[in-house]
């Protein structure tokens, strides 16, 4: 089992994280959060084991160190219909002639 302060810290940053969430998706219900295998082993956790009231910690093989807030909204649609916007504005539709870079004169040594 991890130290007491180490998970402390961990329930703190978790706490704040799934407020966060919260604050800016308030039709989302958080049901749990996603950490990697390792980390969820490390800290001497299980998987399924509710880790704050009503939200429960799942193996998601994210990345070691971080963890995802899990809910039962959808974070994709806005996130598709942005990068097909700038996908669109970033191709241009006029030719652009670029200009042949003008020769410098050649070098002198010091005298």
């Amino acid at each position: 089992m991890a130290a007491p302060s180490k998970l402390a810290y961990l329930l703190e940053r978790l706490t704040q994280g799934v407020a966060a969430h919260d604050r800016e998706n308030p039709t989302h219900h958080t049901w749990g959060i996603g950490m990697a295998h390792f980390d969820i082993e490390r800290l001497g956790l299980e998987e399924g084991e509710e880790i704050l009231p009503g939200i429960v910690l799942q193996s998601d093989g994210g990345v070691t160190g971080q963890f995802r807030v899990l809910c039962d909204g959808r974070h994709e649609e806005g996130a598709a219909e942005v990068e097909e916007e700038e996908l669109v504005e970033a191709v241009g539709s006029q030719p652009v002639e670029i200009p042949s870079p003008a020769v410098p004169p050649p070098l002198k040594p010091p005298v």
